[in-house]
């Protein structure tokens, strides 16, 4: 059994930052033996003998890390490939020090909603795969029956949107729905995960005292919503033209959906509502506006309350997780869910809100919208706040890319504009980058257990993933904490280099990135020479 060792005086074991040496086999891929607090002095020595260690490098003072697992990432193929693909994302991922990313079951045609249709997405990922690669499911109002046989195929959970998607292939799911699917994964090994986002018209009940009306000072707050009225406010968050996560009018939806609406979203929502007509859809402040704290607030609360139904009726329920948190003020009702009435909730935010404020976004720039939307400062912060209290457990990219014809780039038009930003293998670097500028700072223990333990916990692969131990999978990563960058199209491995961190310098370099203890990039080379990622099936035993 071929043995190599690699060491430094900095890896990252137990939420520590201690020397050790490890000893992996490139037969098997898992790691064989961890010595900790030390770096064997050389091949010779006896332990290494005892191992027939061939190959033994120590890479002081770079630091040896677990290999980060995405548990949010949008590859697209098969039906969108000129979005992004398994070849693209998966080196772009790799070169991020990522080993595992976990594919969402939208933007692909066929959404995995059936076994037939993960099946086809399957083919099409053959030897595309530079990282390992698992996949939601889609919850969908007819998949109910679905549900187990995706279970046993191997996907990881069920990805469902209280809201219009943007894409007809997946409709959004009602409280109803939820309660049923809620019924069926009861006894199962799996996890129901949300879009929380809908219209801000709901109060189930989770928040006392119930929740804040539309915070008029909040929007005003960003310089590129001070222009707009009260009413204009109002209207722009009540718009039901507007709350789809995706442009459902102008020449984007026309792109995608081969219809006739290209009237942009904000004149059709102008027609209903005359306060709209003179709103600059190029500011993002207008955007912000349309998608108030409240969009997300009412999503989250109606998700428990389905969730605390469902522990009461049946004593028991699948785990449930918020996906791209971006409020702040649902992280009271997420404390009372989790901690009060212990309930199995999670949730995760995104590399994006963690980096950017919407203070920061200039007119045009619709390379940053997204939904949930990019808030302001105060609420970054408290994300950051969330995050180091354990409310939060979870970051990831939600890589959404698409063309930059989708995103409407000439015009600046943000409610025409197709939503999502790109950002698959950047995450590490602009965790330490960002981090490090916090009280308290993020150390790189932290960001471990962020994007490597708790991510393989969430998607059920923390018996082989997420951390440096024996018998895992030999899954790491070389990194130059300290080294600088500058994003730019040219050092941006996925499809379309368009990307809100465009000309964003950086701090932290993955120097080499190790799947199953095989070299899948490097920084001097680029991605290996061929594929050696895996699909990631087998049924969820934890």
């Amino acid at each position: 059994m071929p043995v190599k060792a690699i060491a430094s005086r900095n890896v990252i074991i137990d939420h520590q930052c201690i020397p050790a040496t490890i000893l992996y086999s490139t037969d098997s891929g898992k790691i064989v033996e961890i010595f900790k607090n030390e770096v064997i002095k050389g091949i010779h020595d006896e332990r290494m003998q005892l191992h027939r260690v061939a190959d033994y490098s120590i890479v002081t003072p770079h630091v040896i890390m677990p290999g980060l697992v995405d548990s949010h990432v949008h590859l697209n193929e098969p039906g969108r490939t000129e979005w992004e693909g398994f070849a693209t994302g998966t080196k772009a991922a790799s070169s991020g020090g990522v080993t595992t990313v976990v594919d969402m079951p939208l933007n692909a045609i066929p959404p995995t909603t059936t076994v037939e249709n993960l099946n086809i997405k399957l083919n099409a990922a053959r030897d595309q795969m530079w990282c390992d690669v698992a996949f939601w499911g889609g919850l969908v109002p007819t998949n109910l029956d679905d549900l187990i046989p995706l279970v046993r195929a191997g996907v990881r959970g069920f990805k469902g949107f209280l809201l219009d998607s943007g894409v007809d292939e997946f409709p959004q799911v009602s409280k109803k729905y939820i309660m049923n699917a809620l019924d069926v994964l009861k006894n199962e090994k799996t996890q129901l995960i949300f879009h929380a986002e809908m219209p801000p018209t709901h109060n189930h009940g989770i928040l006392e005292p119930p929740r804040k009306p539309l915070d008029l000072e909040a929007v005003h707050s960003v310089e590129s919503a001070r222009n707009l009225s009260n009413n204009q406010i109002r209207a722009l968050a009540e718009s039901s033209v507007l709350t789809s996560a995706e442009p459902r009018h102008g020449q984007p939806s026309h792109i995608v959906h081969h219809d006739d609406l290209i009237t942009p979203p904000l004149t059709v929502a102008a027609e209903a509502n005359d306060a709209l007509a003179n709103v600059d859809p190029t500011e993002y402040g207008s955007f912000l506006a349309s998608r108030p704290d409240q969009c997300e607030t009412s999503a989250i609360e109606l998700v428990i309350s389905c969730l605390r139904e469902s522990v009461n009726l049946f004593q028991k329920a699948p785990q449930v997780h918020i996906v791209h948190l971006a409020t702040k003020e649902a992280i009271p009702m997420i404390i009372k869910a989790q901690r009060e009435l212990g309930l199995p909730l999670t949730v995760e935010t995104c590399f994006h809100y963690l980096a950017f404020a919407a203070e920061q976004i200039p007119a045009k720039a619709t390379q940053f919208k997204c939904c949930p939307p990019i808030r302001t400062e105060d609420n970054r912060k408290a994300l950051w706040k969330a995050l180091h209290d354990k409310i939060i457990t979870t970051v990831v990219s939600d890589h959404s890319p698409c063309t930059p014809q989708l995103k409407n780039l000439a015009e600046g038009d943000f409610f025409s504009a197709w939503g999502g930003i790109s950002s698959v293998g950047l995450g590490l670097s602009i965790l330490i980058t960002e981090g490090s500028k916090m009280s308290p700072p993020a150390s790189l223990a932290d960001i471990v257990e962020w994007c490597c333990e708790n991510t393989a916990k969430q998607v059920g692969l923390h018996d082989r993933k997420g951390y440096l131990r024996v018998g895992y999978d030999a899954d790491f990563v070389v990194l130059d904490q300290h080294q600088r960058r500058t994003i730019s199209k040219d050092n941006i491995l996925y499809k379309n280099k368009l990307t809100a961190y465009e000309g964003r310098e950086l701090k932290g370099q993955v120097v080499t990135t190790f799947l199953r203890g095989q070299s899948i990039y490097d920084v001097a080379m680029g991605p290996s020479r061929v594929p050696k990622g895996k699909t990631l099936l087998e049924p969820r035993t934890i």
